[in-house]
């Protein structure tokens, strides 16, 4: 895989002048792409080179309960990653946001429509061949099943942090729809997944340092 990182490699890349492929060779990354310049040649052959995880088809799912950080982290990494970012909360129908707007907890009833469509959105993407980044709940393992069923390329990166840890952050963002007494019965609904499911990353950690460890985990 290539990066733009001190002394990591590119493969051997063809791009086109004049309708030929033409091969670069295997330079280090700057150089590559100094080089295609120099020569003419449409950088749109080589730009996604620059992307720290290869031909990435995939969608990853940044989870957890609220507050925990899925829409800053999501956001970071998909511009990191040079894909689309999606925050699951605007797909909501409005009578689930009036619902969460009065402090009233969401059913498995509630969800199951937004579930539907944040199904159909990772399927759109995943079916043109592209990456894409969801912010998203998925708190029960069977929201996460919904999400994945069909959908061959799906990732869950869990952000984890403890009651404590996740209410102060609550009571800092008064703007937020989601009142932070709802966070216990969110605690109550979460089913934490395990490593064969998820990559779980602490919530203590600085945002750079999760996008980091995220693209170093899907890397490999």
């Amino acid at each position: 895989m290539g990066t733009l990182s001190t002394g990591v490699f590119l493969p051997d890349i063809r791009v086109k002048k004049k309708g030929r492929p033409v091969r670069l060779g295997r330079f280090p990354a700057p150089l590559n792409l100094v080089n295609a310049w120099i020569a003419g040649y449409s950088l749109r052959y080589v730009s996604r080179f620059t992307s720290p995880v290869l031909s990435m088809s995939k969608a990853i799912v940044v989870m957890g309960v609220s507050g925990c950080g899925k829409t800053t982290i999501g956001r970071s990494l998909a511009r990191r990653l040079g894909c689309p970012f999606h925050d699951g909360d605007d797909f909501h129908p409005p009578e689930n946001v009036t619902k969460m707007a009065q402090g009233i907890p969401l059913t498995d009833a509630d969800r199951a429509p937004w579930l539907a469509r944040l199904h159909d959105l990772l399927e759109a993407y995943l079916g043109r061949g592209e990456g894409v980044v969801l912010a998203c709940s998925a708190l029960k393992k069977k929201y996460r099943e919904q999400l994945r069923v069909g959908n061959e390329g799906v990732l869950f990166v869990y952000l984890q942090g403890d009651f404590e840890t996740i209410w102060r952050r609550m009571q800092s963002r008064p703007r937020h729809y989601m009142k932070a007494n709802m966070l216990q019965s969110q605690f109550e609904a979460l089913e934490p997944p395990g490593p064969a499911e998820a990559i779980t990353i602490s919530v203590t950690l600085a945002p750079a340092e999760v996008v980091k460890r995220i693209v170093t985990a899907i890397a490999l």
